[in-house]
């Protein structure tokens, strides 16, 4: 079918809102050099009017962090009837929910570290310093904490030494009200891509991060030339099917569609280690799904265009 009307939707306010900005642009410019009417839209007040009173073809939707991955908005669209691109309410709700997915892919098989999720009114009542006593003696060490929900590396951190596990709580709470604290696991950082095609979810090649520091925080995924990317990634043959094959299985098991991208860690045995995925891949010049698509031999354009048109039945 010709598509005439589609709305690229970024923006929001959520804490990714400019990486989204960006995502959506990149977007919107792909399809548009398919000679696809294609509009930008902010995920603001003027949203649902617009959405109603001109109602597109599809929304293609690259929001980033809370509304824009934990369902919210893909609830709104079901509302609105507008057909759109990716996972569903309830899979992303799964899906944003870190601990939640950690225990969905386990129950699949895959292995993904020990850890333990602490909201912030528990670490407080409990007593900060026995709770993370308690941790520490667990879990051991190094450690890696994150918000239990939200993206892009914000408010994560590398805990090497147990007195610096207090100002990594701290900061992770400033980005999220619970905290997710891992076993770290040493190895190769990858990032694997899935992409529905006729409905089967097939992964592209992995793309290997090779951090400054050897943590992928927010700088080093969005300012070009801070972090080498290598894909397909330095990985046996062995490995590399077992990742593909772990980022497809999570893909299934959270119920997710059209697109996804996992995070792995590949331990110095061959192990792959589930850490998290996202509904929403950014698509900004920096990030790794579009050059996983660009490995692959594919084009953004095309690849975007043709989740679009399966929505269509």
């Amino acid at each position: 079918m010709e598509l005439g009307h589609v709305v690229v939707l970024a923006g929001g306010l959520s804490y990714e809102r400019e990486v989204s900005l960006r995502s959506g642009r990149r977007v919107t410019e792909a399809l548009r050099a398919l000679d696809i009417p294609v509009e930008l839209r902010d995920a603001d007040a003027t949203l649902l009017d617009s959405l109603s009173d001109d109602p597109p073809d599809a929304v293609f939707p690259v929001l980033h962090g809370a509304a824009g991955e934990d369902g919210s908005i893909r609830d709104v669209l079901e509302l609105l009837d507008v057909r759109y691109v990716g996972a569903r309410p309830d899979a992303c709700r799964v899906a944003w929910d870190k601990p939640t997915a950690k225990s969905v892919v386990r129950r699949a098989g895959l292995r993904t570290p020990d850890s333990v999720a602490l909201p912030k009114e528990v670490f407080h009542d409990l007593g900060a310093s026995s709770v993370l006593d308690h941790i520490i003696r667990s879990l051991g060490l190094p450690l890696f904490v994150k918000p239990t929900r939200g993206g892009s590396a914000l408010g994560a951190s590398v805990v090497h030494e147990a007195a610096d596990l207090s100002a990594a709580m701290v900061g992770c709470f400033a980005y999220g009200d619970a905290a997710l604290v891992e076993r770290y696991v040493a190895g190769t950082e990858i990032s694997v891509s899935v992409v529905e095609r006729d409905g089967t979810p097939t992964a592209l090649p992995a793309v290997e991060i090779v951090a400054p520091g050897g943590i992928y925080d927010y700088t080093a995924r969005y300012d070009a030339g801070d972090t080498e990317f290598v894909t397909p990634a330095r990985l046996d043959a062995d490995a590399t099917a077992r990742a593909t094959a772990a980022a497809v299985t999570a893909h299934r098991a959270l119920g997710l569609r059209d697109l996804s991208r996992t995070d792995l860690i590949v331990s110095p045995d061959g192990e792959v280690h589930f850490l998290e995925v996202n509904v929403a891949p950014g698509m900004t010049e920096t990030s790794l799904f579009p050059r996983a698509i660009s490995v692959a031999g594919l084009d953004l354009g095309e690849v975007c265009r043709d989740l679009i048109l399966s929505r269509f039945p």
